[in-house]
């Protein structure tokens, strides 16, 4: 297959755990094709080398395949010297045809790049990708806090104590003092007098709960299994922390998200860092959909369409707008509305996942125009009369305009 030129200068990089192979195509003076070739290292001084030595062709396109997560440091070396490289996708890459043996990855890649073969994927500025660390580990440490709460109530309910019978969340407050109780060998009437006023549960259905056979192993195990998400609890909240802190900046556009049902402070910011503020770079909510892994699957045929497997998206975005989703199709709210009618016909988990696609397409949205969210089924009209009407019959009184 022959290709068609039609960038002048191009470099492609072929990244490695400890190397850097690139490849500069340029065009001579009699318009013949030159290919360069020239290894680096992986350090520090190696990637400002292989960026400068790259800014002096002046490419017009640099690319370079997402490869895990090497592709980062020479992504983020060049960008220091003002090239903004075009990070593609491998598969996309082995899909196109024409690939001799005694070619090189970077040279291929460069070949396929002069002849504008290759898209760039979504790659968000540097701060936001920093921001990403924080999101994610937060959501690893998320992960095994849920882990080690199953763990607790396991190994409570080996050692006879049914609490969480009788408790609707045994991680709550009162029930986690109770817990202590036990841990520090306090009898069951000790125990409840942690016990909450609000619980439904009588002092006789707790006492009973509390009942069993706690031996030294149990308490052991439950001390160790409880300081591990207390401290997990205690990260969470610094990541949480520190993640709000460095978005103080786009304080408005978090606002905004947060006025979409199933979206709080944390999962709007999580949110932006995995998708920035920029939704140029995506055109549209479809393909913005698309990217997140959201969207429905594409198989039809004979102009019949049939249900089709979820496209493979950014797993961490997908797994934020489930959680909102859920969160979502909880309240009262044209969401939910939307949620119980796909409920009946389709499922829970494929309605939670057409409410997720749902809640991104507003979220492209309200970053585009810079708005917040208005649900259908509320009257803001009314809200805003019943809020200020008070305030608006006294200025009239004051005023002389109604009777005092």
């Amino acid at each position: 297959m022959e290709l068609t030129p039609i960038y002048r200068r191009v470099v492609a990089l072929d990244v490695h755990q400890a190397k850097l192979t690139v490849c500069a195509l340029f065009e001579n003076a009699e318009g013949d094709a030159q290919v360069e070739l020239r290894e680096f290292g992986g350090f520090k001084r190696d990637r400002r080398a292989m960026a400068e030595w790259v800014a002096a062709f002046e490419p017009e396109v640099v690319v370079m395949e997402s490869t895990g997560i090497y592709w980062k440091s020479p992504y983020a070396a060049l960008e220091k010297v003002g090239i903004v490289a075009l990070v593609v996708n491998a598969h996309h890459v082995k899909q196109v045809p024409g690939r001799k043996t005694d070619i090189a990855d970077a040279q291929w890649l460069a070949i396929l790049a002069r002849s504008g073969l290759l898209k760039g994927g979504f790659v968000p500025p540097q701060n936001l990708r920093e921001l990403r660390l924080v999101s994610r580990q937060m959501q690893k440490f998320t992960g095994i806090l849920a882990g080690e709460k199953n763990r607790l109530h396991k190994v409570l309910t080996d050692g006879g104590i049914r609490l969480s019978a009788v408790v609707s969340d045994i991680h709550g407050t009162s029930a986690r003092a109770m817990i202590k109780g036990l841990l520090d060998d306090e009898t069951p009437e000790q125990v409840l007098t942690y016990a909450s006023q609000r619980l439904k549960a009588t002092e006789a259905e707790l006492l009973d709960a509390l009942e069993g056979d706690l031996s030294d192993t149990h308490r052991f195990v439950l001390r160790e299994i409880l300081a591990h998400i207390e401290e997990l609890e205690a990260r969470i909240r610094g990541f949480q922390q520190h993640l709000l802190q460095a978005l103080q900046p786009h304080q408005p556009l978090l606002q905004a998200l947060q006025t979409i049902p199933g979206l709080d402070a944390i999962g709007a910011a999580m949110l932006l860092v995995e998708i920035g503020t920029d939704m140029e770079a995506f055109g549209s909510p479809e393909k913005l959909a698309a990217w997140a892994g959201v969207c429905p699957g594409n198989n039809e045929s004979a102009g019949k369409r049939k249900a089709g497997r979820k496209r493979k998206g950014n797993p961490y975005v997908r797994r934020i707008l489930c959680e909102a989703a859920n969160a979502a199709s909880r309240t009262r709210s044209a969401l939910a509305d939307k949620f119980k009618a796909l409920l009946i016909r389709r499922g829970r988990k494929r309605a939670i996942f057409a409410l997720a696609h749902k809640i991104l397409k507003i979220v492209f949205v309200l970053i585009t125009r810079g708005d917040y969210y208005r649900d259908a089924t509320v009257d803001y009209e009314a809200l805003n009369v019943g809020r200020n009407a008070p305030r608006w019959i006294r200025m009239l009184r004051k005023y002389g305009y109604i009777a005092a």
